[in-house]
């Protein structure tokens, strides 16, 4: 046989291989087919950009956004979420810490609502165990949930889909300004130019980018907490079973992308040099670091640490808070938990930007101390702001008020029949 021979039998024996591989039931992988579903968001405008007009925006959609963003639409508000990222969950899905906690404290629930109820179901779905809330815990970790972060990514479009969300991935505001009627948000994403108007903005973006684009005050500390990179190495990882491994990323900066992507290279190197020191093949890598702290508004009210830690019942509470007080340094971190039977609330003043109408903030970015804010920023307490974020937006819109102006009692009456604790009633 000629050298020139050889080639075409190699490929008909290729062809043949796999043709009778997978005509044996033997293929290498399956395949199930879906389509798309046609666009059906905004008008179009010659220029392309799309218009969409609503009753509120949600911007991010991390474990705040995405609870506010479900619960403004299940009170009836035309709403949108748009979300840098290409899903749902943040810290909790794109950074990995898919262990949300404290939703009980001193032995009863204390944080329930849409934000429970997704990570309720994705457990029950997932096969997986929910913690005994009546059981008090020696170690405040022991009580936070094993989440499977895949199935809460889907499950949290799936509510939102059914609460009629509106949700633009890949996307992120360029510009926003007051118009007759509430407000003008002009966003971009690769090959889309949009442009939102709506009556209220809900901030979630976790370092309050919305609340700083429109020129109302920011806090942020010179020496901010480490982000996180989570990774497993050596052994399979099983979501909604463990946590994984983790690094601390000093110095990461979600302002930005040029310092989220620094954080990410920093990440990533380190894990690199951890696999080629330890000789074990990487078995889980998050997408992105998870971030502890960026910048937090100047509101209608601050709560301090003394607040926190004594348990403060603010008039204007809309949700309990509960974890200790958590501040990650370079040397580590040692909670300082909370005395017993404290129960930390969160008042409607602390969403609130200072001075400002027909704004308001949800998760770690609400106006707090750094000390405060480091027990304030978890999960679970997120959730609870988030949802009541999206109560006091959509009543506002409703009747036309700004939020810090909505009713108390209506807000509560809302929350509560949407399965949300109010303080001081669990």
């Amino acid at each position: 046989m000629k050298p020139h021979d050889a080639q075409p039998d190699r490929r008909n024996f290729l062809q043949h291989s796999l043709l009778g591989t997978a005509g044996a039931g033997m293929a290498l992988a399956s395949t199930s087919h879906v389509t798309v579903a046609a666009e059906t968001q905004g008008e179009e405008s010659p220029d392309a950009t799309i218009t969409n007009r609503v009753d509120v925006l949600v911007v991010g959609g991390g474990t705040a956004g995405t609870i506010a963003a479900i619960q403004a639409g299940r009170a009836g508000a035309k709403t949108m979420l748009v979300e840098r990222g290409s899903q749902l969950g943040g810290t909790m899905t794109t950074g990995g810490v898919a262990f949300p906690g404290l939703f009980d404290a001193w032995g009863k629930q204390v944080i329930a609502g849409i934000g429970w109820e997704l990570v309720r179901e994705s457990v029950e779905l997932d096969g997986g165990q929910l913690p005994n809330f009546a059981k008090v815990p020696q170690r405040h970790w022991q009580n936070q949930v094993y989440t499977n972060q895949f199935l809460y990514a889907i499950l949290a479009e799936e509510k939102c889909h059914e609460a009629g969300v509106e949700l633009a991935y890949y996307e992120f505001p360029q510009a926003a300004k007051r118009v007759a009627d509430g407000w003008q948000v002009d966003c971009v994403g690769f090959g889309t130019q949009r442009r939102i108007l709506c009556k209220q903005i809900i901030d979630c973006t976790g370092g309050a980018e919305v609340v700083g684009m429109l020129g109302f005050d920011r806090l942020r500390e010179e020496v901010r907490q480490p982000g996180s990179m989570l990774f497993k190495i050596g052994e399979e990882h099983q979501p909604g079973r463990e946590q994984v491994h983790r690094l601390y990323v000093h110095g990461a900066d979600s302002s930005n992308s040029r310092t989220v992507t620094q954080a990410n290279l920093t990440g990533r190197r380190s894990v690199l040099a951890k696999v080629r020191a330890e000789k074990k093949r990487l078995m889980h890598l998050q997408p992105e670091t998870g971030f502890r702290e960026s910048y937090r508004i100047v509101g209608e009210t601050m709560v301090t640490v003394n607040d926190y830690t004594s348990g403060r019942q603010f008039d204007d509470a809309i949700s309990n808070a509960f974890y200790p007080v958590d501040l990650h340094t370079k040397t580590g971190v040692r909670p300082k938990p909370l005395k017993p039977g404290t129960v930390p609330t969160i008042p409607l003043g602390a969403l609130i930007p200072k001075g400002s109408r027909d704004l308001i903030v949800a998760g770690r970015c609400l106006c707090s101390d750094q000390l405060a804010n480091s027990g304030l920023r978890v999960q679970a307490s997120c959730m609870g702001m988030g949802q009541a974020a999206g109560v006091a937006a959509s009543l506002a819109a409703q009747t036309g008020t700004t939020p810090m102006e909505v009713p108390l009692a209506e807000i509560h009456k809302v929350l509560r029949e949407h399965g949300a604790i109010i303080p001081g009633k669990a």
